[in-house]
């Protein structure tokens, strides 16, 4: 049985926008090249800092990303982009934004936007200090989950549903998460009730938090949801004008089971971008859900 590709883009985004683009439209190229069926880019992806000027761009932005998964005939999770509306057209008061991550498909359009719910506050021992997203952004307000239909892209791929047996629609569902979402376990477990087969996470975590926190939110978040976790990262220096942060990288996979599946390390601006793949097993991680039913056993949730 062929077994859809996923695809996980690591990058070392700097303020430069053109720049990111070019590196980005490098990296789903590869990915195309490589038969990748849905691939996550992470957070900030076409720039770290002056989210504001970019916001600007975000219609822009948006149909460029739609453009590339026609051109590539590829699902495009596309990291983060500032917004300066709601999801009903609406303007964000106070001068803030939405961060809001979306999935273009291969026929151009969007298929769904998700605005960031859990918004990064804390004291971080690094350059920079103090972070408080609610400063720039407004926390979103619904959980999404999307369907994308990889066996489109691939005639001959077959997948397991929800019963074990064999699905021929070829229909995966993805539930979307942005970055310090994954500290809140409620929020994994309500896209698997929802019917995410793979959670998607772009991030941008600092090097102090990613160090300590990071591969133990992912692999935790994939056994509370008993779903694939893409954690697609920026890992590096940033060089924001006159500042600069540091970033964790390590951008991987967890399985339904816990297991780190593969990972990079951190992105050098001489590499440009790191890819990772790996197969979604449906049929594995369905079996894993059946061992061990624990979305039948909640009792809180």
């Amino acid at each position: 049985m062929t077994q859809p590709s996923i695809g996980c883009v690591q990058l070392n985004s700097q303020f430069d926008i053109e720049a990111n683009r070019a590196i980005i439209e490098k990296a789903i190229a590869d990915a195309s090249r490589q038969q990748v069926s849905l691939l996550v880019l992470p957070e900030n992806a076409c720039r770290m800092g002056g989210q504001k000027q970019l916001a600007e761009r975000f219609d822009e932005l948006s149909s460029w990303y739609a453009n590339l998964a026609f051109e590539h005939q590829i699902f495009i999770v596309a990291g983060t982009l500032p917004c300066p509306y709601r999801p009903d057209g609406t303007p964000v008061p106070n001068d803030r934004l939405r961060q809001v991550s979306q999935i273009f498909a291969p026929d151009g359009k969007r298929l769904a936007r998700y605005d960031k719910i859990h918004l990064f506050r804390a004291q971080v021992a690094d350059d920079t200090g103090s972070y408080d997203e609610g400063r720039t952004f407004e926390p979103g307000d619904n959980t999404v989950v999307a369907q994308c239909d990889l066996k489109n892209l691939n005639p001959n791929l077959t997948l397991a549903n929800a019963k074990g047996n064999v699905n021929r629609s070829g229909i995966v569902s993805i539930g979307m998460m942005v970055c310090f979402d994954l500290r809140f376990p409620a929020l994994a477990q309500r896209l698997r009730q929802a019917g995410a087969d793979i959670l998607t996470a772009p991030s941008a975590f600092t090097y102090q938090t990613g160090k300590a926190h990071w591969q133990l939110l992912l692999q935790a978040r994939a056994l509370d949801a008993q779903c694939l976790v893409v954690g697609s990262a920026q890992g590096g220096t940033h060089h924001i004008q006159d500042t600069r942060r540091e970033t964790w990288g390590h951008s991987a996979f967890a399985n339904a089971n816990g297991e780190w599946v593969v990972e990079t390390g951190q992105t050098t601006l001489n590499e440009e971008y790191a890819l990772i793949t790996t197969p979604f097993n449906a049929e594995a991680q369905q079996t894993w859900r059946q061992n061990m039913p624990i979305h039948n056993c909640h009792r809180l949730a």
